[in-house]
């Protein structure tokens, strides 16, 4: 199938189809004449990536998730340590989401949002 079908089956756009097999996440498949011909396993291969990317991965942890996907001998405590590593960091993520959340609230909060120039709010980003 030709990289928009690929796109439509997968999920994926065809700029980060072109991207992941770029940076080697995606073997580039054989042409047909001047199109890309993009077998079921590619897009497998696509929703995989996708499905990693949506529960945050970065890129270089799903090349390691794509090998060990591979490699029917893997043990599956590394791939748990993998997910435990990124749920960890989204944790601190979202604490320091919820920190910024919490201020922003608090400077809205004291301004009080009339036709004076005072404001606490740029007053807090001055400083």
């Amino acid at each position: 199938m030709n990289i928009g079908a690929a796109s439509d089956a997968s999920g994926v756009s065809q700029r980060m189809i072109r991207h992941y097999e770029k940076i080697g996440l995606v073997p580039a498949p054989p042409r047909r004449g001047s199109y890309r011909d993009y077998s079921d396993a590619d897009i497998h291969r696509l929703r995989f990536i996708a499905n990693a990317r949506d529960l945050g991965f970065p890129i270089e942890e799903i090349r390691t998730l794509l090998g060990l996907w591979s490699d029917r001998a893997r043990s599956s405590a590394e791939v748990k340590a993998l997910a435990q590593s990124r749920a960890a960091e989204l944790g601190r993520k979202v604490r320091a989401l919820e920190a910024m959340r919490r201020s922003l609230t608090e400077l809205a909060q004291s301004c009080h949002g009339n036709d004076r120039p005072d404001c606490p709010i740029i007053e807090r980003l001055a400083e």
